[in-house]
């Protein structure tokens, strides 16, 4: 997983862009992904990676690698950004597990 390995036109990389920057967004992201991804033109295998939290084949599919610990803060919350929070939990479960 490399900043050359990312694809600028992943809709996925659009989306976490932009519900980073949207609190109306990230509203919508806890209520209706579903509806967020279908608007947002993601692929089938984006948004099953999305929904399962599967950031090695979000990356697989070219999510820029800063996007993929924002992905795990998306559905665990930032406020607590240490690496005993639940966000930083979640993103060395997903990104050590073999």
């Amino acid at each position: 997983m490399s900043i050359l390995d990312m694809d600028r036109t992943l809709p996925a990389n659009k989306l976490v862009f932009e519900v980073r920057r949207d609190a109306a967004l990230r509203k919508r992201f806890a209520t209706d992904l579903e509806g967020l991804m279908r608007d947002y033109g993601l692929s089938d295998e984006e948004r099953r990676a999305l929904r399962e939290v599967d950031l090695k084949a979000l990356a697989a599919l070219g999510m820029h690698p800063y996007f993929l610990p924002q992905v795990s803060r998306l559905f665990k919350g930032a406020g607590y950004n240490h690496n005993e929070s639940a966000a930083a939990q979640l993103y060395a479960e997903k990104m050590l597990k073999k």
